[in-house]
């Protein structure tokens, strides 16, 4: 499925509010972020974004926020793709290797865990090319109107 389907997935979902929204937001351009595929069944949503060199930290990785803004921007239309649209609640990050600017870029592969009333639960896995783990994540989303339908 290409990142053209899903936005018009997200903007079908939305309606008539989705002039409401930024879909997709400033910032996940701005990070040249990419859809990859998407799995509505198991509710997997997997992301690319490569490493910028204006995002590296003195140590020349991408900087820890840049990742996790990666991995929010995977979240975020993943939330708005299995339920109505919410807000970020909480998000863990665990790094386990840097992200230098050799590797090129990352792919986010996020999974809908479960919801449970207005509250959705959510993990992801980030990865360099060769599929070495960078990071890992979980995320709780709040959903903004629990009067709207799914």
């Amino acid at each position: 499925m290409s990142g053209d389907e899903i936005i018009e997935i997200i903007s079908q979902k939305l309606g008539e509010k989705k002039d409401n929204y930024m879909i997709p937001p400033p910032v996940f351009i701005t990070m040249n972020g990419e859809f990859i595929t998407f799995d509505l069944e198991n509710g997997v949503l997997k992301t690319k974004f490569p490493v910028q060199e204006q995002f590296l930290n003195p140590f020349r990785s991408l900087q820890g926020g840049i990742v996790a803004a990666a991995v929010d921007n995977t979240f975020g239309p993943l939330s708005m793709l299995v339920a109505p649209p919410s807000v970020t609640r909480r998000i863990e990050m665990k790094y386990s290797r840097p992200v230098t600017s050799d590797l090129g870029y990352i792919t986010v592969e996020a999974k809908f865990v479960k919801r449970d009333q207005r509250m959705l639960t959510f993990r992801a896995d980030v990865r360099d090319p060769k599929g070495n783990l960078m990071a890992k994540a979980k995320a709780l989303h709040w959903i903004l109107d629990e009067s709207e339908d799914e």
